[in-house]
Order: structure tokens, then sequence, then C-alpha cells
């Protein structure tokens, strides 16, 4: 989606949607994300037009700022990230992958299967003047693989679809570079305790729990933890 212009990709979105750019902070910076305004008004749309079967892959989950992409975008930054590429995989409207090229990543790809989604996320890349280091793509973790491997492989949310769990591990052993890591950020609540099972029969998985103060959707302040798991080739 390199060659679309953010007039363009914005003209696109709001055929389908009520949009705008919602400015939030990352260490003092400003990062601005594109956002449905009326998201309770959209979902009312899509239920009245019945085109919600499964919630899980039919609602626009992947338009929710979910706060996992910002613990996840903070951690990379540990990773020593100069001169290292970094592919985000389902990363909705890419905002880790963002946070990630500003830590200092010299290729990043935020990758996802939902059109919108990728839209979305071109959108947020023009706007934040990050296109010279980050690269929008299409990536199905169940398709015929890529043709590279990246630094660090990195998701957020990723794991409440157990259906992936083997199709992503596979992946991560074909496109993880040696000495590299694939990180995944959840949210405790959501934890998949059986996808690392899996995965520790092929690379060695550490877990790291941070505890993070934000604001509910009523407005109320609440602490929440994330597990970050960390894979490495044995």
């Amino acid at each position: 989606m390199s060659n679309i212009t953010l007039e363009e990709a914005l003209a696109e979105i709001r055929t389908h949607f009520d949009v705008s750019f919602e400015q939030m902070s990352v260490d003092g910076a400003p990062l601005d994300v594109l956002s449905i305004r009326n998201m309770t008004q959209h979902l009312d749309s899509l239920i009245a037009r019945k085109t919600i079967h499964n919630p899980l892959k039919d609602l626009p989950l992947w338009a929710k700022v979910w706060p996992a992409s910002f613990v996840l975008g903070r951690y990379l930054r540990k990773l020593n990230p100069e001169g290292k590429t970094l592919l985000e995989i389902g990363a909705g409207c890419g905002i880790a992958g963002c946070i990630a090229a500003r830590y200092g990543f010299s290729r990043v790809i935020v990758s996802d299967i939902v059109e919108d989604a990728l839209l979305f996320a071109q959108a947020n890349v023009l706007q934040n003047n990050l296109a010279e280091r980050v690269d929008v793509r299409r990536v199905d973790v169940t398709a015929p693989r890529l043709e590279e491997r990246f630094d660090v492989l990195a998701a957020s949310e990723i794991l409440y679809l157990e259906e992936l769990h083997r199709p992503l591990i596979k992946f991560v052993g074909r496109h993880l570079a040696s000495g590299g890591k694939a990180v995944f950020c959840t949210d405790l609540a959501r934890r998949r305790k059986h996808f690392f099972k899996l995965a520790a029969r092929e690379f060695s998985v550490a877990e790291q729990l941070v505890g993070v103060r934000s604001k509910s959707e009523d407005g109320t302040e609440e602490r929440r933890v994330y597990a970050i798991h960390t894979l490495e080739f044995k």
C-alpha cells in the first residue's frame, strides 16, 4: 500500500467510517491515531445489517486502540532496535509498529489480513511521517511464507483465536532470524497458556508481567497487568 497518499487513504476510509485523528502521547511525544468517531453507532449499524456472524472475526476489533499495543511498543525499545528489522503481525491500525519505528527500528512492516485495518494503518503511518521506515502489507500467517526473516516479530492481543496457534508458531519458525526474538503482549486476563506450551517445543519461552494504570471507557482509573512473552530459538 506504499503508493497511496494520505488523502486517498482517508477518502476511501470515509466511504465506510466516520473518522478523525486522535492525538495520544508516547513518552511525551505526540502520536496521531485514526479513530472511528462513534463506535457504538457503527456497531449498531453492523447489527442492523446482520453482518455479524462471528463476533471475534466480524467486529472491527482492529479499529480499537488496545492498551497492549502501547505496552508492546514501549517494550520493543529495550531490544536495541537501531538497525534491526521488525514485522508486526495482526497489527490492526499499526500502533505498536509506529511506536517501534519511533524508537529506531530501521525497517518495520505492519501487517494484517483485514483490508480496512490496512487502510487505517497506512493512514496512521502517513499522518505521523513514518513512511520512510514503515511499510504496510497484507500478511496471512496461514498462507505461504514470506521470502525473508526478521530480527523481531511482534504482536499484541493476537492469541484469542486458538485455531491460529499452530500456524502462528510455524510462521515464527520460518520468519524469525537467527538470534532474533518473537514478542507477544496480551492482557493477563486473555493469556492463552496453550499457545506457549506448543511454542516451548521449539523455542525458549520467557514471561514478564507489566502493570499499567489507565482509564476505562467510563473514565475510572484501573490497573491492568499485561503478559509479555518472548520466544527465541533454542
